[in-house]
């Protein structure tokens, strides 16, 4: 076997990069599109279909960029990337979890708003 046939087998061919590019840019416009369309539906359904597109995308990633395959390595690289999704999982979680416990504690603007006024007008009587 030749150097160039061995390193084409290792890093795959034009066709498969396509391939990934496509799959990549498929799951990246999608999101995109249903952000900016302002689809009609649930919130959380919305950010669910956006997770599960970047999860499909990072695995996109993972096989046809990184060429990450079980068999690789004696499974040291399988192992090393499931370790790095429950870590991916943890971050995710835990952001989510700070970003809506900060939106349920944040006061709505319509009432910081209200406060403001009556501290401005508590001023001016006094002053």
């Amino acid at each position: 076997m030749s150097a160039d046939t061995h390193h084409a087998h290792d890093h795959g061919t034009m066709g498969q990069l396509m391939i990934g590019f496509a799959l990549a840019a498929i799951l990246t416009i999608i999101p995109f599109y249903l952000v900016m369309a302002e689809v009609d539906m649930a919130r959380s359904t919305l950010v669910g279909i956006i997770m599960g597109l970047g999860a499909v995308q990072i695995v996109v990633h993972l096989v046809y960029f990184l060429h990450l395959k079980r068999s690789s390595e004696e499974g040291w690289n399988f192992f090393a990337t499931i370790f790095a999704v429950i870590i991916l999982v943890i971050v995710l979680a835990g952001s989510l979890w700070v970003m809506h416990n900060m939106n349920e504690n944040m006061m709505p603007m319509h009432e910081m708003d209200q406060q403001i006024e009556q501290m401005k007008s508590l001023q001016s009587q006094q002053g």
